[in-house]
């Protein structure tokens, strides 16, 4: 059965912005509170806030960037966040785009790939308890993190192309897509997460997608809301290159038509209700285990209240 929960859909700069998101998923039919990376704020400490102020709920980080924190660094502050929600944690990551990784660490990975693996093996060793003992091509980790109990804790990874995917299948618990249509994670993601998991012979992960959604408005320019929400998206080269294979012609050059065929193609859901419904109904079938509303343009363009209202009418309306 799949699942529904809700993203903050903006950068976390002050926390107490995020409050009614939070009580947002206390009271209605999502399941989980999803905190995207940004370069202002922590989801950590927002999370701690929210938690002292009163809500406690489910809580989904995806993707942090590897390059912000060593994996025992990322596993310990895993741990914290389950504690401080009291609630179970998706920890979704990945490597980031390759200008990222230059700029902090001098050098983008060789492999993504080989970087990725190790990070969530260490990642995941940590938090299941374990002695780890890991030596490798990009992180050193002999340690222990201490027995706290806590929620349990999912570790994901952030999956836009095949290969990702089907490392996801390897070594993650969760695999994390982000603007993908529904077509391409039937077609390309999931059959590379089954085939990671069966050559490990490990149960496959469950896939969460973050659909980018806007209800049709009077005087709503759909086209405004995609560049409001992913202009940083529509610009990287891994992004554009998910989107060409899943038969989205965008040009990074001119992101207005970018912006067209992203809605065209079915990476961001935009129409009435029903219509919604129907789109979102393609993700279930494509084998989506749970559905992030992400409603960041809707925010950008009108603000928090119009965000909230109009997650409450898809939930209420467009979620079965």
């Amino acid at each position: 059965m799949t699942t529904y929960s809700v993203l903050v859909p903006f950068a976390h700069c002050r926390p107490e912005r995020t409050l009614p998101f939070a009580a947002f998923v206390q009271w209605s039919r999502a399941l989980r509170l999803w905190l995207a990376q940004g370069d202002g704020g922590d989801p950590h400490q927002t999370v701690a806030f929210a938690a002292a102020s009163g809500f406690r709920v489910p809580v989904g980080t995806g993707v942090r960037l590897m390059p912000h924190r060593h994996p025992f660094t990322a596993a310990q502050e895993t741990q914290a966040l389950a504690v401080a929600a009291g609630h179970p944690v998706v920890a979704g990551f990945g490597p980031g785009a390759s200008v990222l990784q230059q700029a902090l660490l001098g050098a983008p990975y060789a492999s993504p790939l080989g970087a990725a693996r190790e990070y969530l093996t260490v990642v995941r060793g940590l938090l299941a308890g374990e002695e780890v003992e890991h030596r490798g091509e990009y992180y050193t980790c002999l340690a222990r993190l201490p027995s706290v109990p806590s929620p349990p804790v999912e570790v994901g990874l952030g999956v836009l192309r095949p290969a990702m995917a089907r490392l996801a299948g390897e070594v993650a618990d969760v695999a994390v897509s982000w603007l993908t249509p529904a077509a391409y994670l039937r077609e390309v993601v999931v059959p590379a997460l089954r085939a990671g998991a069966e050559a490990r012979a490990r149960p496959v992960p469950r896939l969460v997608a973050v659909v980018s959604t806007a209800l049709e408005r009077s005087g709503r320019d759909v086209g405004e809301l995609v560049l409001a929400a992913h202009t940083h998206h529509l610009r990287m080269p891994h992004y554009a290159d998910m989107l060409r294979r899943a038969g989205v012609a965008v040009d990074r050059a001119d992101l207005t038509a970018a912006a067209e065929a992203v809605v065209k193609g079915g990476a961001f859901l935009s129409g009435t209700a029903g219509h919604l419904a129907e789109q979102l109904a393609e993700f279930r079938d494509a084998g989506v285990d749970e559905v992030v509303l992400n409603v960041s343009g809707v925010y950008a363009a009108a603000g928090g209240r119009a965000a909230l209202e109009e997650l409450d009418e898809l939930l209420r309306e467009a979620v079965p």
